[in-house]
Order: structure tokens, then sequence, then C-alpha cells
């Protein structure tokens, strides 16, 4: 792990450096705050810091009220290394956002104790940011599919809207129906029908532009956004979307099932995500009643 440490004592600096390249640690050495400051704004910043209370430019107790100020998901944990033992720096220095706080001269094996439940906090910091990352993605994506659910959708849809109105540009919307998949479902089992809308999700994304969002809105139903498009453009997508999952069958368990998706498309025309998706939903129904394996825009002659 990177540390930092920031004294301006020349000869205890380069003790304390050589004892913590001992322990193992990636050291990173400054003289005065003003380069531990700065080393600890960087892109790769040391996790842990050792800052003397009285040096040059930025004293450490400054330095711990300015980490501390930025309110920071992953901040460094600061030991603040002084010669002042009484209770009002103690105070003082912890009030200022240090995390710990040493006196000199440090015994070595006190050092590394404090150290080591720094790398502790750390580490239990990092796993609760990790740990809600994945219930954020959880309570945002289909379970089975792993793109958009429903609500993250909706909610991607309004925000597209919103950036359409204010810049003034396009925007497309398609809504996707697996054709017949009751009977793959009736047929094959729900494993099947699992691995069909899998399938054609990843079939779908593989024809998508980087910028396009998909998502599952319920049962065999999806919805793509497509922004910056117009007519022409929009029935591109969406007949890019028809023709990949229609060129062959999906293999499940032993069974060859063949699937071919209808899309109902529609450009917003200043209307909420409701009324868009609902004009959208109007073609899907043109598209499905015509026979299936067909892309019908809003507009489109009956």
């Amino acid at each position: 792990m990177r540390i930092l440490i920031a004294e301006d004592d020349g000869v205890s600096r380069l003790l304390l450096r050589r004892v913590l390249a001992s322990w193992g640690y990636d050291v990173v050495a400054t003289s005065d705050g003003t380069e531990a400051w700065e080393a600890l704004q960087s892109a790769d910043a040391p996790r842990l810091a050792i800052l003397d209370w009285l040096m040059p430019g930025i004293d450490g107790v400054e330095i711990c009220a300015r980490v501390k100020a930025q309110d920071s998901m992953q901040p460094p944990y600061l030991i603040l290394l002084t010669a002042l033992d009484d209770k009002d720096s103690l105070v003082r220095g912890l009030d200022a956002g240090a995390d710990d706080f040493l006196s000199k001269p440090y015994d070595p094996a006190e050092l590394r104790a404090r150290l080591e439940v720094g790398k502790r906090i750390i580490g239990l910091n990092d796993r609760l940011l990790e740990a809600q990352r994945v219930v954020e993605e959880q309570a945002r994506t289909d379970a089975l599919t792993g793109i958009l659910n429903r609500g993250a959708l909706y909610k991607a849809l309004e925000e597209e809207i919103a950036r359409a109105g204010r810049e003034g540009s396009t925007l497309g919307i398609g809504v996707l129906d697996i054709d017949h998949f009751k009977l793959v479902n009736d047929r094959f089992g729900h494993a099947a029908g699992d691995a069909v809308l899998c399938e054609v999700v990843e079939r779908a994304r593989s024809v998508m532009r980087p910028y396009d969002t998909f998502g599952r809105v319920g049962g065999e139903e999806f919805v793509t956004l497509a922004p910056g498009v117009d007519g022409p453009g929009l029935r591109d997508v969406l007949e890019r979307v028809r023709r990949v999952v229609a060129a062959g069958p999906v293999v499940s368990a032993g069974h060859t099932v063949a699937v071919t998706v209808s899309l109902g498309g529609a450009l917003w025309a200043g209307e909420d995500g409701d009324a868009l998706m609902a004009r959208a939903d109007e073609a899907l129904y043109r598209a499905k009643g015509g026979g299936r394996n067909a892309v019908v825009l809003n507009g489109d002659g009956a």
C-alpha cells in the first residue's frame, strides 16, 4: 500500500522512510505541507498518510481539515505525528480531521500497529462502498438479462427527453416484443424461455450504437432509446435489431427455437415519456397485427 510521509526534518524523514519501506509500504516522502497536500490531490494519492504537525507551507492540522472538507467517499487515513502531547492538542488534531495521533519520539511497534488499524479501516470502507455499488446496480438492472429494469429505463427516458428539449436534438424510441413467446415457454419450458430472453438481449445489444439505451420493461417486452435520430435513422436502428434476432435459432438444453421480434417506434414530439411510449406501443401493435417480425413506426400508413 502507498503511504505518504510529510516531515520537514531530513534525518527524521529518511529514518521513517526506511522503516516504512522495510514493512513493505510504497513510500511517498515530502518535506513540507504544500508538497504533501499536492500528493494527496493526485490521481493515485496514497491511502495512508503520516503528517508532521508543524512544517513549512501547510501544517498537518490544516491538511487534515482540508481533507475532511472534501467529504470524499475514499478519504486517506491520516495520522498526525507531533511532539505536542497535551490533551488540547490531541482534541484539536482529531477535530480537524485526523484519524489518529502519535507523539514524538514514536515507538516503531506502536506506529506499525496504528498503521495496521488504518489499513483495516480503509479495507472496510472499500468493502462497504463496493457493497453499496452492487446494491445500487441490482436496484436498476433486470436480474435475468442484466440490462436496465423498468424503473431505470423510464428514468433514462425522462433524462433523454429533458436533454433533447434542452439541446434541441431528436430522440427515437423503439418497443420490442418477442413473437409468440408464450408458446416458447409452453412448449420448451421456462428455462428455454429464459435462454431466449437472454439471447435476444445479447443479439440486440450487439447491433445498437454505444450511446443507445436498452431496458426490459416486463415479460418479453423491451425498449430501446435512440438519441439523435430522424425517422429513417430510427428505422435503421430497429431493423438491425429485427434482422440480427431472426438471423438464427436459439439453442437451449437441446431445443432449437426459432425467434423473431416485432418492433414499434416513435420520434419524440415534445410530449412526456408516457405519451411517447404509448405512440411506440401503438406502432408495435400494428407490427404484430400485420404478421409480426416487422418494424412499424408511428405515423406509417396503416
